[in-house]
């Protein structure tokens, strides 16, 4: 561009408001690419402010029909993003008109059904994967980007029904079919610990293991969700996993209600090691508390925002005091199938931004 030294005054003033304008329009470009995946309607991406997890990026997947992850899935990414520096990402399971929508049936109801969670392929440029998915069966194309990220070496969360989070999973370790939640994420869903919808949970500490890093800060876990079952009766976890917190079963849906005298706790939190076909060593938390309502408390929002730092390799920046407020109005709905009583629809992505 030349300019006419010649011309009058304010003639040039007012080009230099053209140039500075435009300046600031590339300014806040080069700022909104620092995200390492570009907006678009199919997810929703949060850029990292400052924080400890600045320049690292955090895919979180929802995917399931009960437990409101599509509620729950964006709050952590704000929370994450807003107050702990880290790049979000979240991606949901749409329906035929690219829309967010729990309703939609399983293989095991409609054999015809195969699920579309757009924007997996950013799973190569994430640090670490959330997973919060539920029976659900994806095309051939999508599931390999799950199994690449298997053999990646990078970390794993799974919450709740994640360990039954797919129907036709086919990834396979020295020519044998492995189970997502019981190799990967340490077990499966057996049964409900308690009466399915009707009983809380109480998360207690376990004594031995109260110094691992991810159970810093960490007290009063509860809620509305019941406990699972993972491993067989009579049986504990597998050796491979340290376990954190335990579940006890209370009689009713109130912080305050009593202990189920019958149930015994069991085992909702632990860490452990994942080793893929390359033979890279990936850190995997699993927490099997999680539902939307569960994460308005702020113990059990500690203890997973603890769990990204340790499966990032990040334990000496984790802080009791750090900031865990909810970030927006969060007031997801219950947990269910019943989705006319609670006015669960689709809804188009941007909806839970």
């Amino acid at each position: 561009m030349q300019i006419n030294l010649n011309c009058p005054l304010i003639f040039r003033f007012d080009l230099f408001l053209v140039i500075l304008a435009a300046s600031s329009q590339i300014t806040t470009v080069l700022h909104a690419s620092d995200h390492p995946v570009p907006e678009s309607a199919l997810w929703l991406t949060y850029p990292g402010e400052d924080g400890p997890g600045k320049g690292k990026h955090i895919i979180l997947i929802a995917a399931d029909q009960e437990y409101r992850s599509e509620y729950s899935m964006p709050m952590l990414a704000k929370l994450l993003s807003k107050h702990h520096g880290f790049h979000c990402t979240v991606l949901f399971s749409l329906n035929l008109n690219n829309e967010v929508d729990p309703t939609q049936k399983i293989r095991w109801e409609d054999k015809s059904v195969t699920h579309n969670i757009p924007g997996l392929e950013y799973l190569e440029k994430c640090d670490l994967m959330i997973l919060f998915s539920r029976l659900i069966t994806l095309p051939p194309g999508q599931f390999q980007h799950i199994y690449r990220y298997l053999d990646s070496g990078k970390p794993i969360i799974g919450i709740r029904t994640a360990n039954h989070g797919f129907i036709d999973f086919d990834y396979r370790k020295d020519n044998k079919r492995i189970d997502f939640g019981e190799h990967v994420l340490g077990g499966s869903f057996r049964n409900h610990h308690g009466r399915w919808q009707q009983d809380s949970t109480r998360g207690i500490i376990v004594e031995q293991n109260k110094s691992h890093p991810v159970l810093t800060g960490v007290n009063d876990i509860w809620g509305t969700s019941d406990v699972y079952r993972t491993f067989k009766e009579g049986g504990q976890l597998p050796e491979d996993c340290t376990p954190l917190v335990d579940g006890q079963p209370l009689i009713g849906r109130q912080h305050d209600d009593p202990v189920n005298p019958e149930l015994a706790p069991l085992p909702v939190a632990w860490v452990k090691n994942w080793t893929g076909n390359t033979g890279l060593t990936s850190r995997v938390f699993h927490v099997t508390m999680g539902s939307a309502q569960d994460f308005q408390s702020e113990g059990l929002r500690r203890l997973v925002l603890n769990a990204v730092y340790w499966c990032l390799q990040m334990e000496t920046a984790i802080d009791p005091k750090s900031n865990m407020q909810i970030v927006s109005e969060y007031t997801p709905p219950e947990s269910g199938f019943d989705y006319k009583k609670l006015k669960i629809t689709p809804q188009k992505v941007g909806f839970y931004r």
